[in-house]
């Protein structure tokens, strides 16, 4: 089923056949479905597995006007209830794991557990004196990117934001030629979450009623800024573990693939089907990964 229709937007998916329990994968930003081409067969042989493109993004349908992080969210809930996957256990790539945790704050019904990388919600630590400096940092990269793509340097933009926000510098140089132009081809939908004024936010108070497991993962060599932000997750969320995969950046499913689908099969297996229960781990139990 390479396309289906979900809170009024054309969206292209993959659903497996398989019987097990259904695992929904939710990409980051300027990216798609692709994010998870390492780890998508591994899941496969274990859960019926949902990946798609979110709205905007490749081959889904691109909405004109400004998007949003609660369109988004709907989009998930939407295709949750639609294809009968509900409750899913459902795992989120950093800007992804905004939108599932969005969604987490209103539905928590929809979810078995949830599985969060690195989320770029950069507003929770705003009032944290610790963080102040990294947080201006991090906003002083992100405006150019920004300001970039409204002139039309979208290369330029994708470049500066690969390089000064997500994977570090001289990555971009690194990359396939087919991934960069992905990047390109998707910088409108980055435009559209930096608009929005819910992007880099979401209700902690919220979060703080989810009971369903949670594990937020992070890598070791990743951006500064993405650590403080699991640790503040993981204060608020009353069922949730920590993950961090040594030797990894911002994207473990890319350069651990192995590594990262066993983490999430075994968290996953931890959970069970008793959806009476809250959780299989203590809260703020940090999980420290080996080298691959």
């Amino acid at each position: 089923m390479p396309d289906t229709t979900a809170n009024g937007v054309r969206l292209f998916c993959t659903l497996t056949s398989n019987a097990g329990l259904p695992l929904v994968l939710i990409h980051g930003s300027w990216t798609d479905h692709s994010d998870w081409d390492l780890v998508a067969p591994i899941f496969a042989e274990h859960f019926r597995l949902l990946t798609y493109d979110r709205r905007g993004h490749s081959q889904s349908e691109r909405i004109p006007g400004q998007g949003s992080v609660n369109e988004d969210a709907a989009d998930l809930e939407a295709l949750l209830e639609d294809l009968g996957l509900v409750p899913a256990h459902i795992v989120g790539l950093s800007f992804g794991g905004s939108i599932a945790l969005r969604l987490a704050t209103r539905r928590p019904d929809l979810f078995r557990s949830l599985s969060v990388h690195e989320p770029p919600l950069f507003d929770l630590l705003a009032g944290d004196p610790d963080q102040g400096p990294a947080m201006r940092e991090v906003m002083s990269r992100l405006q150019p990117v920004a300001a970039l793509l409204k002139a039309g340097e979208v290369e330029e933009g994708a470049r500066q934001f690969i390089e000064t926000i997500a994977l570090g510098p001289g990555a971009w140089e690194h990359l396939p030629p087919h991934v960069r132009q992905l990047l390109a081809s998707n910088a409108p939908t980055f435009l559209d979450e930096m608009g929005d004024p819910q992007a880099l936010t979401v209700d902690l108070a919220a979060l703080a009623a989810f009971s369903r497991p949670v594990q937020l993962t992070g890598g070791d060599q990743s951006p500064a800024w993405f650590a403080p932000i699991v640790a503040k997750l993981s204060t608020v969320l009353p069922c949730a573990e920590t993950r961090v995969f040594t030797g990894a950046g911002h994207l473990p499913m890319v350069t651990h693939p192995a590594e990262y689908a066993a983490a999430i099969i075994a968290f996953v297996g931890a959970v069970g089907d008793d959806l009476s229960t809250r959780s299989p781990v203590e809260t703020g139990q940090l999980v420290q990964s080996s080298n691959v």
